[in-house]
């Protein structure tokens, strides 16, 4: 029987086979932990981080609002980062996750922001 991280595991690895970054249409990648969450922007061909936020940000971390939304923001400031930096496309990479909670609400602040995947 599979622990639910090897089974994450499989997925994520199933994602990752056809979901790949570009310089002009990053990877908008969504690591999720217990307490934080994570956004990266990344170039696959070179193998870049291109931008990145994340729930311990300062102007994030000072905000007494649920996971959920904290996840909303991160969403909006990657979107802003991308922005600045030229980017207006990226494809979505849940890294093994369920679509819906915190990752959704990432999805839904990027695409607020800006972003279009």
């Amino acid at each position: 029987m599979n622990s639910k991280l090897v089974q994450r595991q499989k997925i994520r690895y199933r994602i990752r086979k056809k979901v790949s970054g570009t310089a002009t249409k990053p990877r908008l990648a969504v690591f999720r932990s217990n307490a934080e969450i994570y956004a990266q922007l990344i170039d696959d061909e070179k193998g870049l981080t291109l931008a990145a936020a994340s729930s311990r940000d300062k102007q994030i971390l000072v905000q007494k609002i649920t996971k959920v939304e904290k996840a909303k923001l991160v969403g909006n400031a990657i979107a802003q980062k991308a922005i600045a930096l030229g980017i207006t496309a990226c494809v979505f990479d849940r890294g093994g996750n369920l679509y819906h909670g915190r990752v959704k609400s990432v999805a839904d602040g990027a695409r607020e922001g800006g972003l279009q995947f």
